[in-house]
């Protein structure tokens, strides 16, 4: 951001409220605040692009603060987060910021924690509410939450929420609450959900987005010469030197991708396939462990790989070059979306010159060679996902939403919401990732508790 930085003054707040900021050590705007108070203060909808501790919380705070009118009891503003300890921030941030009005309570409504002492909580009455989207239904389906007065709804990591399942119980929340009212959402990266969550709920909304620096330099292409016979065995080397998290390994062919997936696995990488013999119940779980961190390596093929959407994705490898340069455009620009690099790294024999010469003419350059003989292990640790997917059996089918599960694992097992990622409902299942460190004993929890109140199977789908 070359403008220079702005003072909190400029805005129009209350002589209380910049006294308050200014006692609070808030001087000068941060970039999202600057970008985003004006739009949100003048009562518009809007769609910020901010990561956590960019400054969003007070941008969005001060805003649903303006509106509020401290006389009148009622919840005037709703705050979705992902996660309990998300949640428990706001609400220490938006007290703080609070302090310029007399008495304005904020309450925090979180799974993993009993209901009745919530249920007390709101029946004294409240301003304001933080909490997680699953149990914010639970408190509108039993009457104890009341959004009639509400003037402000707040979506904070929107994109971690539509990670976590959330997308329904968003959506239904939504439209609880008051058709005239401002909604702020605030997401880090745009995935397709955030559209259409916009689109369903947000009335002319404005977006703010911190300039990127956005350029193909983000997908870092480079290219190695190989024999036939070292082929697969050059996946692993590339895998155990760059060390991606996640990346799709792309093969022309069926047997070519059962081949690599074989050499893989026996290298101890966690790999899975994806061509298009799987029923759809076993591609589901193979994208579900894939997007959800918990699988190192996708090994596909074009027809298998269309239409998929994966929002963290280190690298690209072409196995074989495609014969098609449009389709080695489509390939690797899967790679270093949003605000990540990404490799797009690809193997060449001698009789594939002609494919990677089609390439150059479509990109307009020529492609970058590096010797194999330069690739050297990053480190003598195996490359393992930095996730493990637990199956729980039950789904839809038996009413489980992501919120039960979320609450199950913060609430009774006692883990960090910060432990815990995406989480899929399907029809009879239900996925969800943990961090590899706790997967056993979030497997041994899970086992012995309950999730809404019924005993459940669970098991670890690793391999």
């Amino acid at each position: 951001m070359t403008d220079k930085a702005r003072p909190f003054s400029e805005l129009p707040l209350s002589t209380a409220a910049l006294a308050n900021l200014t006692q609070l050590g808030y001087v000068e705007m941060t970039p999202i605040q600057a970008a985003s108070l004006p739009i949100a203060l003048a009562g518009r909808d809007l769609i910020a692009q901010a990561k956590t501790g960019s400054g969003k919380t007070a941008a969005f705070s001060l805003a649903l603060l303006a509106r509020l009118d401290a006389r009148r009891y009622a919840v005037q503003a709703l705050v979705l987060c992902p996660t309990r300890e998300l949640a428990d921030q706001v609400t220490q941030e938006i007290r703080r910021l609070a302090r310029a009005e007399e008495n304005i309570k904020v309450l925090t409504l979180c799974g993993g924690t009993p209901m009745r002492p919530q249920t007390a909580s709101l029946e004294h009455g409240a301003h304001i509410i933080v909490g997680t989207p699953g149990r914010i239904m639970d408190h509108l389906e039993r009457g104890s939450l009341s959004l009639d007065a509400l003037n402000t709804l707040v979506l904070d990591e929107a994109d971690r929420m539509l990670d976590m399942g959330f997308f329904d119980d968003i959506a239904k929340v939504a439209r609880q609450c008051p058709k005239e009212r401002q909604t702020l959402l605030f997401s880090a990266t745009y995935p397709e959900g955030i559209a259409k969550l916009s689109q369903q709920f947000l009335r002319n909304p404005k977006e703010v987005k911190l300039e990127e620096r956005h350029d193909n330099s983000k997908i870092r292409q480079r290219f190695y010469e190989v024999t036939e016979d070292e082929r697969l065995h050059a996946v692993g080397m590339l895998l155990n030197h760059y060390r991606p998290v996640s990346t799709i390994a792309f093969c022309n062919t069926k047997n070519q991708c059962r081949d690599l997936l074989d050499v893989l696995r026996a290298q101890g990488f966690h790999a899975l396939a994806l061509h298009g013999e799987l029923e759809q119940r076993e591609r589901d779980q193979v994208l579900i462990q894939f997007a959800n961190r918990s699988c190192s390596v996708l090994v596909a093929t074009d027809v298998a790989a269309r239409g998929l959407d994966i929002a963290q994705l280190e690298a690209v490898i072409n196995v074989d070059v495609t014969p098609d340069p449009e389709v080695h455009v489509h390939r690797i620009g899967r790679t270093g979306r949003a605000d990540q690099d990404g490799w797009a790294l690809s193997l060449a024999s001698m009789n594939e010159m002609g494919r990677v010469g089609g390439i150059e003419e479509a990109q307009g350059r020529d492609v970058e060679w590096h010797p194999l003989s330069g690739l050297k292990p990053a480190s003598d640790q195996p490359l393992l996902p930095p996730m493990e997917t637990l199956q729980i059996l039950g789904g839809r089918k038996e009413k489980i939403r992501p919120g039960d599960v979320l609450g199950a694992l913060t609430g009774e097992a006692g883990f960090n919401g910060s432990h815990i990622g995406k989480i899929n409902v399907t029809e009879f299942s239900t996925y969800v990732a943990v961090d590899r460190s706790i997967a056993r004993d979030a497997l041994r929890k899970l086992s012995a508790g309950k999730v809404k109140g019924k005993k459940v199977k669970v098991r670890l789908m690793d391999e």
